[in-house]
C-alpha cells in the first residue's frame, strides 16, 4: 500500500474490532508526535512568549487563584 487511497480502501474493509485497534494505535502515534513537535518547540524557545505572558499576567493581578477559579460555579463550566 502506498498511496492514501490504498490505504483509506484497506481501513474500510477492516472488521470493526481491527478498525478500532488501528484508531487506538493512530491516536497514540498522533499524541507522540504532538507531544514531540511541543518539546521540540519549547526547547527552541517558540513558547517563551507564553511564559512571558502569564507572568505580566501574573504580575498585573489579571489572574484566578486556582482555588477561586474552582469554587466559581460560573468560571468553572
Amino acid at each position: 500500500m502506498s498511496t492514501v487511497s490504498e490505504i483509506e480502501e484497506a481501513i474500510s474493509s477492516l472488521p470493526q474490532e481491527e478498525f478500532w485497534k488501528l484508531a487506538e494505535w493512530f491516536d497514540e502515534r498522533k499524541a507522540d508526535a504532538w507531544d514531540a513537535r511541543i518539546e521540540a518547540d519549547a526547547d527552541a524557545g517558540k513558547l517563551d512568549f507564553l511564559w512571558e505572558q502569564a507572568q505580566r499576567e501574573i504580575a498585573t493581578g489579571q489572574t484566578t487563584d486556582m482555588d477561586a477559579f474552582l469554587a466559581d460555579k460560573e468560571l468553572s463550566r
